[in-house]
């Protein structure tokens, strides 16, 4: 029994005319009739009874013909989530953030993907900086948002900008840089950092230090901890200052101020990141409709 006798079955259970179902099938009467018998033989029931006037379902013919109307729609409806699971409109995408990076721009982008391709399924989840890219190394997430520096790393990547931000000095109030706008990282040789815990984010404490000897000096850090609104109450505590995305100011206490740094020492992205061999086919949906808020914004 297969499903084209199902089909077979149904065109005559519809039409109740042999005739009329073999032109609807394109095949020859002969070879339906022969196709009906083959079927009740399997079933060991007879579906019809027909005579040169007419032809009814039996009893047997009506409870099969519900069956088998069941049958067939399932059988469409897991050929269609087939065909989408294969072409990437159904199916799970597990995404990584970083909290500071995605406020402006995933929840728009979730919100189309929801809308656009309702079957696949967005599974998000916000991870510390070096989690972050060490997850996406060993594939444990299809697609990433995170800062555009640690990634070189990473083997058969592939990235996508989703927007340019720069590095800035936190200071509290009444620090004497609290009134300038810009400052050059070198005017920072003296004074007393904090930042996080290498082990949380290798990626932005090496950075750190970079920015620093290339600039002159070795920092001062006089305390590391492992999360970054910490960083912030201990640097608006007067303990200390910072280094810190810009864009982490958006939800900074009103105390603390933000300074430039001159030069392109500074900058970075914010990028989209997903390993190119990657198997998941949802991944170009998604990054298609990145694109759309992208542009949008521009």
């Amino acid at each position: 029994m297969d499903i084209k006798q199902f089909r077979y079955f149904m065109a005559v259970a519809e039409h109740l005319n042999f005739t009329e179902a073999a032109n609807q099938l394109f095949i020859a009467q002969s070879s339906l009739s022969q196709r009906i018998v083959e079927l009740e033989k399997t079933l060991g029931v007879k579906l019809f009874t027909r005579n040169k006037r007419s032809v009814q379902l039996t009893s047997a013919g009506k409870v099969f013909l519900k069956e088998a109307t069941y049958l067939l729609q399932k059988f469409e409806e897991a050929t269609e989530r087939t065909r989408q699971a294969d072409s990437g409109i159904q199916g799970t995408l597990n995404i990584g953030f970083l909290g500071y990076s995605v406020n402006q721009f995933l929840p728009k982008v979730i919100n189309k993907v929801r809308k656009q391709y309702p079957l696949i399924k967005l599974k998000l989840d916000r991870y510390s900086h070096g989690r972050l890219n060490e997850a996406l190394k060993n594939d444990e997430l299809d697609i990433t948002f995170t800062s555009s520096f640690g990634l070189q790393n990473i083997p058969n990547l592939e990235l996508l900008k989703v927007y340019s931000d720069i590095s800035s000095v936190v200071v509290y109030e009444g620090h004497p840089l609290a009134s300038v706008k810009k400052v050059k990282m070198a005017e920072l040789s003296e004074e007393s950092f904090i930042t996080q815990k290498r082990e949380v984010s290798p990626q932005a404490y090496d950075r750190f230090l970079k920015m620093c000897t290339d600039s002159g000096f070795s920092p001062n850090i006089v305390n590391q901890t492992s999360f970054l609104d910490a960083v912030l109450l201990l640097v608006e505590g007067g303990l200390g200052i910072a280094i810190m995305p810009k864009n982490v100011k958006s939800f900074a206490n009103s105390g603390l101020h933000f300074l430039d740094i001159e030069g392109e020492i500074s900058q970075f992205d914010i990028v989209a990141a997903w390993k190119e061999n990657s198997s998941n086919p949802s991944i170009p949906f998604f990054l298609e409709e990145i694109n759309k808020v992208i542009y949008a914004e521009e």
